[in-house]
């Protein structure tokens, strides 16, 4: 069995859609495609699909990342295209690679982060910000099947800091894989990079910190994206490829005499 990992995104108005609604249209994407997928055993065999690690409904993203099956061998880059082609705008397959190394669940060590806050100026965030991480510890709520959870949302923070650009040119757009409306108001873009941690820290649950702490309230919700997650390099508090390691590892297997080597996307 062939294992291929895909790096997908989730652009626009795409965002809204929940995690089982992105399922159906990829089950529906590699049946229009018609990937030999491989079943798991039993008397409801399934298609072998893994998911790691999805983000909430309403985020965009640009780092989602799942696993798939094949009962029969397939080019990752040819399998990139057509499942790029089966699936709607907004939601693009991006990368493919052969699996060659185990525990890629375990390399998703933290997530990248831009939070858009429209109606705020980026003094008043680099306030909140700079008061933020002067504490130790920053309790926040979140409301769960559960109930009510307390927990520390400073301590999963690797990296709060106000982005390079900061303010958009204010035009009103609608267009495939951005932002639905531009207001034209001031805004602060922030960059967060936050550990993959147990209970897991959201980006709306360190803005409910920023509010704690400074009093930081956007006048409209936010605006999220996940930009990567991965390996998270603590001396930079960046987060890399978490796909960089089969690609190594694909470039240092050698070819049996006669047989081509899959090429993963670039």
């Amino acid at each position: 069995m062939q294992r291929i990992r895909l790096r997908y995104t989730k652009r626009g108005r795409l965002r809204f859609t929940s995690h089982r609604d992105f399922q159906r249209a990829f089950e529906r994407a590699l049946r229009r495609s018609a990937v030999p997928m491989a079943y798991s055993a039993g008397f409801t065999p399934h298609p072998k699909v893994s998911y790691a690690n999805a983000a909430p409904t309403g985020v965009a993203s640009e780092a989602e990342y799942l696993e798939i099956g094949l009962a029969a061998a397939r080019d990752p880059e040819a399998l990139r295209a057509q499942l790029d082609q089966s699936l709607p705008p907004g939601l693009d397959v991006i990368d493919a690679v052969e699996v060659q190394t185990p525990n890629f669940v375990e390399r998703l060590e933290a997530s990248e982060w831009q939070v858009r806050l429209d109606g705020v100026t980026p003094e008043d965030a680099a306030r909140a910000i700079g008061l933020f991480l002067a504490q130790e510890r920053v309790e926040v709520e979140r409301l769960t099947k559960n109930g009510v959870r307390v927990f520390d949302a400073r301590g999963a923070v690797a990296a709060l800091e106000i982005a390079p650009s900061q303010v958009d040119g204010g035009a009103d757009t609608d267009g495939e894989g951005g932002r639905d409306v531009r207001t034209g108001r001031p805004c602060a873009i922030l960059r967060l990079v936050v550990r993959h941690a147990t209970p897991a820290v959201r980006p709306d649950d360190v803005l409910s910190g920023l509010r704690a702490t400074a009093d930081l309230a956007p006048p409209v919700p936010a605006e999220v994206t996940r930009l990567a997650q991965g390996p998270l390099d603590e001396g930079t508090g960046t987060v890399t490829d978490p796909l960089a390691l089969d690609r190594a590892a694909a470039q240092a297997v050698p070819l049996t005499a006669g047989e081509p080597r899959a090429t993963a996307s670039a």
